[in-house]
């Protein structure tokens, strides 16, 4: 992939209403449930392409990423590209505390390239504590905490320019 992305996770500007978003942005980025799905509804193929996945220290998690999670002797980070028909439309970043990979849970540090959504959603032990809508250089994002059998993890997600969060007339405007 030769595009630059946008980097993880700094410069995210966060809007304290929804009213500061276009309401047509506003029904993506309050999506419930999985965005894997909803992209689904939009092409052929959903892929990952992991970017980094490893263990890091809590020094390494932004400021906003270590007030939003417990202290952990470690945490687990995974940044990917999620395309839709080979086409890059979401940058994931989520970070989860050593305390929360454990039982079968276990299995999150292993993903590779399928969805985060696809494990997350396949399961009855999950919730969402908030969303919280905002944007990097121009592109719309949001950051959720989530709990997996009440254990806690945070995905943010930065939605490019070719995903379908962005009304059509925009994308071809791109394009010519």
């Amino acid at each position: 992939m030769s595009e630059s992305y946008v980097s993880f996770p700094d410069a995210i500007r966060w809007f304290e209403f929804t009213a500061d978003v276009p309401p047509e942005i506003v029904d993506w980025l309050l999506e419930m449930g999985s965005m894997t799905r909803r992209f689904e509804q939009h092409c052929s193929k959903v892929s990952v392409i992991p970017q980094r996945e490893c263990f890091i220290a809590r020094a390494e998690l932004s400021d906003e990423e270590a007030e939003q999670l417990p202290e952990s002797e470690r945490y687990w980070l995974r940044e990917i590209v999620l395309c839709g028909d080979d086409e890059p439309w979401l940058l994931g970043r989520t970070v989860i505390p050593l305390e929360t990979l454990t039982g079968p849970d276990q299995a999150l540090v292993d993903l590779g390239t399928l969805p985060l959504g696809r494990y997350l959603f396949s399961g009855n032990h999950l919730s969402r504590d908030y969303i919280h809508l905002g944007q990097q250089a121009g592109h719309w994002a949001r950051r959720s905490r989530l709990r997996l059998s009440d254990k806690p993890l945070l995905l943010t997600e930065i939605f490019l320019p070719a995903s379908p969060v962005y009304p059509r007339a925009a994308q071809d405007v791109k394009s010519d």
